[in-house]
């Protein structure tokens, strides 16, 4: 375990935002991670722990506590079970399950931050989400003090939420296991119109699992969101936004402002999302808001490949990141009386 005093945040996060953290604890094993919270918790020092720092944004004046940062390794594979440490980089483990002949996450390609994230946001992307495969998620309780083990069943997952997101102060996860599918070689069906565009298929159908994977890569790479030190269009936390799930009143509101504000003949992306509930695109909400590509003047703008990502294009602060979002937010819920919801998590800062 290793322990440093005043150490700039901003390297660990994908935004390259953020002051100093008081305390910086790098943990490589489980009984490390445990340690480090407990010692924190007895305390009574305030915790922030760190993976790919990939959904981060940090305030300016830094953390005034401990940042734990979970740099464990492991991934076993038996059969079509995977475990990983929650410090695995996510893509890579991606890559050796393609490699194995193993279906179910190989269009989550290309997310950026480590293993242990993707429960708690329920990471999903190109029609694929982690819940769909996830049997287990080995976490410490820091309310009972103990290494609990939680089904998916318990773990509540819905779209971009889960039971770790709506009570982030109680468990620090250490493994998550898998149940991937053997599919001789092929992906699992292609869900996102998009991808099987891309791939020349129908959706429904499956392509080879290699196939999938590149062709995500190459479809997040196009939008900014495959990192890259020397683009600063990935210099975000790529979705800033979630998408907006709305009631049947809500959207029915919604649909009347855009035919007012774009024409008669203007329809705005609706998919079904449950009962009585729609989901609509932030991505397109913000840029008929009049935020297109590349939007801003100062160091935090669009990125120039993708409207739902806002990007540091150097020398940017935590809050001139935060002012173009309120910008954002303010003017798509006066265009649409819709109100965008950050994806990434905010940390002695508030949108």
């Amino acid at each position: 375990m290793q322990v440093l005093h005043d150490v700039p945040l901003a390297p660990l996060t994908t935004f390259r935002l953020g002051g100093p953290a008081a305390r910086l604890v790098t943990a490589t094993t489980d009984a490390e991670v445990v340690e480090a919270v407990r010692e924190a918790d007895a305390a009574g020092t305030p915790l922030l722990v760190v993976g790919g720092g990939s959904n981060l944004i940090i305030g300016d004046k830094g953390f005034d506590g401990t940042a734990l940062r979970i740099a464990t390794r492991g991934f076993e594979l038996v059969g079509n079970r995977l475990e990983l440490a929650a410090g695995e980089v996510w893509t890579d483990a991606v890559g050796r399950t393609v490699e194995a002949g193993l279906a179910g996450i190989e269009c989550l390609a290309g997310i950026p931050g480590s293993a242990g994230a993707t429960p708690i946001q329920n990471v999903g992307a190109y029609g694929q989400e982690v819940s769909s495969t996830i049997t287990e998620v080995v976490a410490y309780d820091r309310t009972s003090g103990e290494t609990v083990v939680l089904s998916g069943a318990e773990c509540a997952f819905s779209y971009r939420h889960s039971r770790f997101k709506a009570d982030p102060e109680r468990y620090v996860v250490l493994r998550v296991r898998f149940e991937l599918e053997d599919a001789g070689g092929l992906s699992a069906p292609l869900k996102y119109a998009e991808t099987a565009r891309a791939l020349g298929v129908e959706p429904g159908d499956r392509v080879p699992l290699a196939d999938a994977r590149e062709t995500v890569l190459k479809l997040r790479a196009g939008k900014g969101m495959v990192l890259d030190p020397e683009d600063h269009d990935t210099w975000s936390a790529g979705s800033f936004f979630t998408n907006p799930i709305l009631t049947e009143a809500d959207f029915a509101a919604f649909h009347a402002r855009v035919k007012e504000r774009l024409g008669e003949d203007a329809e705005p992306p609706a998919y079904p999302a449950g009962p009585g509930r729609t989901k609509t695109s932030a991505a397109w909400l913000i840029d008929k808001a009049g935020f297109t590509k590349g939007y801003g003047s100062g160091p935090a703008r669009i990125s120039t490949k993708h409207t739902l990502a806002l990007t540091n294009r150097g020398g940017a602060t935590t809050e001139d990141l935060l002012a173009l979002a309120r910008e954002v937010v303010a003017g798509v819920r006066e265009a649409f009386g819709v109100t965008l919801v950050n994806e990434p998590v905010t940390v002695g800062v508030q949108l």
